[in-house]
Formats: C-alpha cells, structure tokens, sequence
C-alpha cells in the first residue's frame, strides 16, 4: 500500500502551512540543546530568592535547593558514587525531592525513580534490575521499613534518609511529635544507614560536566506487560521536553507560576509538567506530599496557584468533594489532564464550575511525559489529545504490520519521533526491534495506542492495541463503549474488558461506579446496547462501588482484568 509521506509524517513544512498550528509558537520554534542541570543552574542565578518550593507553609527558595543539591552532589562522591552510577528516590513530593533529583544529576549520577506506594517485592526488582547503589528515602512508616527490608535484602549499598519534620515550619514540627506517633519511624543506627543532613556535610564542589546525550534518569514504565521497564531517559530528553511544554503556554510571562504539585513527582508527567517545566520557567511549585481532595481544595484557596496538572479522577474527586462548590478556583488560569482519557461529563462540570479550562494531553514514559497537548487559549476539539508540541512528528503504522503505513484518515498504531524520545530500555537491547519502526531513515516509538489524525493535525487515540476486544473477528475499542456508558448520568466511572466466549472468542463486560446508587444493572446494560453497535453490545454490566487505580489514580483496566478473568 503506497502512502504519501506527507499524509503519514505530521507535521511536515508543507503541511503545517496548510493547516494552523494552534498553539502560540511555531512547531519549529528553537529548542536548545542541554543537560538538565544547566536549566536548574540558569533558573537558581537569576532569581535566586524566588520560592521554588513552597511546602505545608514553610517556603525554599532557589538558592536554597541549588545549594542542597550541591551538598547532596558532594555528599554522592564522597560516597564513591561515580558518574554513571544510579542513585534512587523512593520519596513522595517532598523538598528533598528536589535537591536529590538534580543533586544526583550534578554528581554525574543516573536517578531512578520509585513509587512510594511500592512493596518491598516490587522496589526490591527495580533496585536490581536498575543497579542502584544508593537510596533516599524519608522516616515515615509508609516508606521507612520498606527501605530498610530491601537494603537488607538486595545489593543496594546505602540508605539515606530524610526527616520529614525537618523540612515542615517550627509549629507544624510540634504538631507532627504530637499527633504523629505511628506515623513516624526511627532509622536504625548502622553504617549503611546515614541521615540527610549527615549526608551533606561535604565542601561544595563543581558539578561534574554532563553533555544532552548523558543518561539522567531511568523512568518505569506502568508495567502494562510483565515486569516494568526502565526507560532511559537522557538529559537532553528532559530538558527538551521541559522547553516543548513552556513552549506551548501563551500565558504572560513575566508572572511567575505558581504549579501546584499533588501529581506525585516520581511519575514522568509530574516530572516534567510539574518540576522540570516549572523550574525552566523560573516558577514555584505549591507542593503537596500526595493528592488529597481536602487539602488540594484548601491550598487552591490559600495560595492561589495558576495551574494544575492532574489525571481525570482527581478532577472527579474534587467534584466529588463538599467543600468543592465554595473553593475560590479563580486563580488559576489552565488545569491540565493526562495519564488516562478526560470523560467529557467530568471536563464540562469541572469547567461550568470553575471557570477554568481544562486541556488534555498525551505521553508516554518513554516519551519524557509530554508528546501533545491541546491548546491553552485557542481552538481546541474534546475527545482529542490535541496537536503535537514543537519539535515532535508522529506517523501511523499498519496494526497488524508495523512496516506498513496507513493515512491519517483510517485507525494506525501511532509512533512519534523527536527530541524528548528515549534512547531505549535500560538492560533489555532484545527490546529494541519490537519498540522502534525504522521509516524515512530513522527510528520511530511504537506507542501501542492507536489513533487518527484529522485535517488539522488534531490526534485521537481510539484504544491500545493490548486491549481491543475481538467479537466474532470484529475489533471493538473499549474506550469508545466507556465513552457511551459516561454519558448516562447515572454512571461515574466505567471501565470495559473482553471476557471469553466460546462462540464469538471474546464478549463486552462493563464494570461502572454509579452517581445514581438507585440505578440498577439490567437496566443500564439495556440503555448502553439501545446505543451500540451490534459487535460492541454489553453481554455483562456490573455495578461496583470502587474501581482499581493505578499509583497516580487512572483507572487501571488490567488489574481489573486480572481481577475478575483469572
């Protein structure tokens, strides 16, 4: 099948002439080539006095965290960590963060990024799998013990750990001794075990010299499949993507943000949406240590932030939230969505309540965060994941067939090339042939979600390739069933997997939660199927009051699969 290049490589010169490119800069505006330590570098010697963090009340500036990650760069090689060598944050959002992140990145070190909400199983493997020598960590009883089993067990070599009431004002430090027993655990006193503070006792030296190419951060993947992967992410690829994001919001400049950060920052969209963007702009980060609906409402009345990045079902939950309707939310000029698709029920409440729009986006791990974004300001299309930022192209591959292309106007498997494209998975070269297409004399992500791209380069992603139902040879795309059953009012969240058939290979099982507790099953498995196709037709609905979420709280369709089919 003969495709011509311009219809499948977006956006092209010629193509983008003809259609407008919404976002305020040009899709080939400038970006410059850096390591991500000299973006941390510029940010702290310009305004050095401006808040970077501003946390449960107590307010670092860059100067602050730039000296910190100094301390802790000096502290890593005092500690014989070489350049190259990986150094692990298992660290919910918390200043320490910070400095630990571009602190390791200065010592020439490799970060690694680990969910708080780990098992010890599970930080256990990526410790080994990534090779890290050293870990952060922070005395909670959440994260503390954890730690402390895999240090025991694993090759890692050093703890270093945080106290969390060190970095809180002196009246909350007070109240965390009160109220905090249980909630606070005691590090062990051993030579693998060394307190922050002790750690960066070290004299400052100058930051080993890191070049765009140089790997900066190893980022897991989900792990929709099997084991997560790390994806290795160099620093060129954050800094980049820091830019392409900066680059597409049109708002004044000359007024610092101020981004509230209860995404957690070890997820890739809160890493460059939330730090790395933030800090290239020179902004501040209202920081929270996790999402809760209280305290995000709260803090949006107090301190005033002008944007937050977010996944649907946080925006769900502070609808969700009773003191929602009374939270001042005039502040902020722009909510951005990723992680998982923006029902449209919760995108129109959200916006005819606050007066503040909400944009969705798309990434990927292995995409440092961000590919596309719909416009802040100008015309954008729901149910779209909007145009693709500066600097990055996309093509649509044949789903059966990888080497084939198809048009912009049939579903293809989407693949993105760019700046912020990750070298490949850390460890895993067998990888490398199934993860990148070869077209047009380079090398080409294969995201497994499919999608279509209209006249104006506006992509839709229809579904992911793993989870098409197959009815009786008939592709059916869960999202597109989840998008009907959301239109019902009754329903709040939905979720939708193949199940077995012995006559048709799979059926259409929908799992919901409800706005409307009176509604019963039958009766909404009827209304959807009055609204669906023939192959698409629900053989189950099953009312729940609770659906599984993955760490950063998407909706999570595998575990629910492997759930109730296994």
């Amino acid at each position: 099948m003969d495709v011509n290049r311009e219809a499948v490589a977006f956006p092209a010169t010629e193509q983008a002439a003809r259609a407008p490119y919404h976002h305020p800069r040009p899709w080939d505006v400038p970006l410059e080539k850096m390591a991500l330590i000299e973006a941390f570098a510029k940010a702290s010697a310009t305004h050095p006095d401006r808040t970077l963090a501003a946390f449960l009340g107590a307010n670092y500036s860059y100067r602050d965290l730039y000296e910190e990650a100094a301390r802790f760069a000096a502290g890593l090689k005092a500690h014989g960590i070489a350049p190259g060598d990986r150094v692990g944050l298992f660290l919910p959002n918390v200043p320490i963060y910070v400095a630990a992140y571009y602190g390791a990145m200065m010592a020439g070190a490799v970060v690694v990024n680990f969910s708080p909400l780990y098992t010890v199983d599970e930080l256990s493997h990526q410790v080994e799998d990534s090779g890290t020598r050293l870990l952060v960590t922070l005395d909670v009883a959440s994260l503390l013990p954890t730690a402390l089993k895999v240090l025991g067990g694993s090759a890692l070599e050093t703890l270093v750990v945080g106290k969390l009431g060190a970095m809180l004002p002196l009246s909350k430090r007070v109240a965390l001794k009160i109220l905090g027993r249980g909630k606070i655990a005691k590090s062990p006193r051993r030579s693998d075990v060394v307190d922050w503070s002790d750690f960066l006792k070290d004299e400052i030296s100058p930051p080993v010299a890191a070049h765009a190419d140089d790997l900066a951060l190893l980022q897991y993947t989900g792990g929709t499949t099997g084991r997560p992967k790390g994806a290795m992410l160099t620093h060129g690829n954050l800094a980049f993507n820091a830019q392409q994001v900066n680059a597409i919001d049109p708002f004044d400049r000359s007024e610092p943000d101020r981004v509230l950060g209860a995404l957690p920052l070890f997820h890739v969209f809160a890493n460059t949406c939330v730090l790395n963007r933030t800090i290239l702009r020179g902004g501040t980060i209202v920081m929270l240590p996790r999402f809760e609906p209280d305290q995000v409402l709260a803090t949006i009345a107090k301190a005033k932030p002008t944007a937050f990045p977010g996944v649907p079902t946080m925006y769900q939950a502070l609808l969700d939230h009773q003191d929602f309707a009374k939270t001042d939310c005039s502040s902020m000029k722009i909510c951005i969505s990723g992680g998982a698709p923006m029902p449209a029920p919760v995108q129109k409440a959200f916006e005819e309540k606050t007066g503040v729009r909400i944009v969705e986006g798309y990434g990927l791990t292995e995409s440092s965060g961000v590919v596309s974004v719909n416009p802040y300001t100008a015309a954008r299309k729901p149910g779209t994941i909007g145009q693709l930022v500066p600097g990055t192209q996309a093509i649509l591959l044949d789903k059966e067939d990888p080497t084939r292309l198809v048009g912009t106007d049939e579903p293809g498997e989407l693949a993105l090339a760019g700046p912020q494209i990750m070298k490949g998975y850390w460890n895993r070269p067998d990888t490398q042939a199934a993860t990148f297409a070869q077209h047009f004399g380079k090398a080409w992500l294969r995201t497994g979600d499919v999608a279509t791209v209209d006249a104006d380069g506006f992509i839709e992603i229809v579904d992911r390739i793993k989870d098409m139902i197959a009815v009786g040879g008939f592709k059916v795309f869960p999202s597109q069933v989840e998008d009907v059953l959301l239109d019902n009012p009754a329903i709040k969240e939905a979720l939708v997997i193949g199940a077995p058939d012995d006559y048709r290979g799979e059926c259409v099982h929908a799992y919901v939660t409800l706005n409307d507790r009176s509604a019963d099953a039958e009766t909404l498995k009827d209304w959807a199927n009055a609204r669906l196709g023939k192959h698409e037709r629900l053989e189950k609905l099953v009312i729940r009051d609770e659906l599984p979420k993955t760490m950063i709280g998407k909706l999570d369709r595998k575990a629910l699969r492997a759930e109730v089919l296994y």
